[in-house]
C-alpha cells in the first residue's frame, strides 16, 4: 500500500469522526479530543527536540497542559495566565535544584516552548467553539486549511518547478504555495455560499489569504524543526500522515489568525 493511498484512507476515516466531534457531538468529547491532541503534540515536540528532559519537567508541563483545558472548560479563564507562568517557573525551579551549574537555558526554552507552540493555539480553538456559531467557524477553518494543504501538495506535484525554501523543505515549490492559496480561496467561497455564517466579501478574502499563508508558514516551521533534528515525521500515530504535529502544524499557526479576526468582531 503506497503512502499516498494511506494518506487518503486515513483522511476518509478521520473526516466523518471530525465532523461529528466538531458538530453534533457532545462538547466535552470535542474538548477532550482537542486536549488529547495537545498532550500528544507536546509529547512529540519533547521527543523531537528535548529527549533528555527529566521526567519531572515533562510530566509537570503535561499536567499543566491538561489543567489548562480543564480551566477553560470550567470557564476559569483567569487561571490561564497562571498556568502559562507555571510552564516556565516549575522547570526553572527544577533545574535550579538539580543542575545549578549546568548551562540549561536551551533545555528551559524547549520545556516552555513546547506547550506554548502546541497547547495555546488548541486552547484558542476551544475558545472559538464557545463563541456564537463557533462550530461553523471551526468547520470553515478546517475546510480552508485542508484545501490549502491539498492544493499545495497537488499543484506542487504536477506543476512545481521553483523551490519555495529549499533550506527548510526541498520539495515545496512556489507553484504549490500559490496552488494552496487558490484552493483555499475556492473552498472558502463554496463553504460560505453553502453554509455561512457570513457573505464572502473583501474581509473574508483577506482572512482566507491570511489563514492559508499562516498554515503554510506553520508547515514550513515544523519542517524546520524536523530537519534540524534529522527526522522525517514527528511521530507515527496516523498512517500516511506521521504524527499529530505533522497533521496540525498548519492549524497551530492559523488558529490564532481566526481567533483575532473573531475577537475584533469582524465576523
Amino acid at each position: 500500500m503506497t503512502m499516498h493511498l494511506k494518506r487518503w484512507l486515513t483522511a476518509i476515516i478521520a473526516i466523518p469522526i471530525l465532523v461529528f466531534l466538531v458538530g453534533p457531538g457532545p462538547r466535552w468529547l470535542f474538548y477532550s479530543v482537542v486536549c488529547a491532541a495537545s498532550l500528544i503534540g507536546v509529547i512529540e515536540y519533547y521527543g523531537l527536540t528535548s529527549s533528555h528532559l527529566t521526567r519531572f519537567v515533562r510530566w509537570s508541563n503535561l499536567f499543566l497542559t491538561f489543567f489548562l483545558f480543564v480551566a477553560v472548560y470550567m470557564r476559569q479563564i483567569l487561571l490561564v495566565p497562571v498556568i502559562i507562568l507555571l510552564w516556565a517557573l516549575i522547570p526553572m525551579t527544577s533545574f535550579m535544584l538539580t543542575h545549578p551549574q549546568r548551562r540549561l537555558t536551551p533545555d528551559l526554552g524547549n520545556a516552555v516552548f513546547g506547550p506554548i507552540y502546541v497547547a495555546l493555539p488548541l486552547v484558542l480553538l476551544v475558545l472559538i467553539d464557545l463563541r456564537p456559531v463557533g462550530q461553523i467557524w471551526i468547520f470553515f477553518l478546517l475546510t480552508v486549511i485542508f484545501a490549502s494543504d491539498t492544493g499545495a501538495f497537488y499543484f506542487g506535484k504536477f506543476f512545481g518547478k521553483h523551490k519555495l525554501y529549499e533550506a527548510v523543505s526541498p520539495k515545496k515549490t512556489w507553484e504549490g504555495a500559490i496552488g494552496g492559496l487558490v484552493a483555499s480561496m475556492m473552498a472558502g467561497f463554496l463553504f460560505l455560499r453553502l453554509i455561512g455564517p457570513r457573505p464572502f466579501d473583501l474581509k473574508i478574502v483577506i482572512l482566507v489569504l491570511m489563514l492559508s499563508i499562516a498554515g503554510q508558514i506553520g508547515d514550513l516551521c515544523e519542517s524546520m524543526l524536523k530537519r534540524n533534528h534529522g527526522v522525517k515525521d514527528s511521530g507515527h500515530i496516523l498512517p500516511g500522515h506521521g504524527g499529530i504535529l505533522d497533521r496540525i502544524d498548519g492549524l497551530l499557526f492559523a488558529i490564532p489568525v481566526l481567533f483575532v479576526y473573531l475577537s475584533l468582531d469582524l465576523g
